[in-house]
């Protein structure tokens, strides 16, 4: 999926791991961001450990408008993304939501589709959506016919936001911070946290100088904590 390559939701659920995998890479993200942004506000990529009874919800918000949630639940995981430049927001589409956009959404992820901190006006805020139940062989997506590429886009429905978990090796997100934060990130460390090895002190001063494990210590901890019922 090269930058001059048109891509759809459909290439990006063909190049996503499974759950669990990317439920790693998730928090991988997150941890990355604590470390290197400690102001919660700058940060692109979250991870809530305790989003509900039993659920987890990875999430990334650019602060222009574009953004997305996987819910990791019992049942699966459920993505919703919101490009606010998309030609298949709803806002361009009176109202509505693209056509074929929730087709063939299993019952289990009803909950998502309604969930009130994924929705404007009481209607999901969506261009793109994927899930995948925990026995499924891939990714699912509705059924669309997608608009053409206008200017200088490359995909569609905005999709394209989920790139960045479609590497294992941490290097789209180190391009990535390198660029926002203008800081060299070191590879060594964002290989360390993607092959979920234990945090020290010598990692996080790599990625930040100026903490150590014990400031971060609180928010990775949380990461791995699952609130039940």
């Amino acid at each position: 999926m090269s930058p001059a390559t048109v891509t759809t939701v459909y290439d990006i659920a063909s190049a996503l791991p499974d759950i669990e995998t990317l439920r790693h890479r998730c928090r991988a993200l997150a941890i990355l961001e604590v470390i290197i942004s400690p102001e919660w506000e700058s940060r692109y990529y979250s991870f809530d450990a305790a989003w509900n009874t039993g659920e987890q919800m990875a999430s990334m918000r650019n602060g222009s408008g574009d953004e997305y949630s996987i819910v990791f639940t019992a049942a699966g995981a459920f993505i919703r993304g919101f490009d606010h430049e998309s030609p298949m927001s709803r806002f361009g589409n009176g109202g509505e939501l693209w056509p074929g956009l929730l087709d063939g959404v299993p019952d289990v992820f009803a909950s998502q589709v309604a969930e009130p901190a994924f929705s404007y006006a009481g209607k999901l805020s969506a261009t793109f959506c994927l899930w995948r139940q925990s026995e499924d062989a891939g990714w699912r997506t509705g059924r669309l016919d997608f608009p053409a590429v206008r200017g200088y886009r490359d995909d569609p429905d905005g999709s394209g936001l989920l790139k960045i978990l479609c590497d294992g090796s941490g290097d789209a997100y180190r391009a990535f911070a390198t660029d926002y934060y203008e800081v060299e990130i070191d590879q060594a460390a964002v290989t360390h946290i993607y092959a979920r090895l234990p945090l020290d002190d010598h990692i996080v001063r790599l990625l930040n100088p100026d903490l150590v494990l014990a400031d971060v210590a609180d928010e990775v901890t949380a990461m791995e904590e699952t609130r039940r019922a």
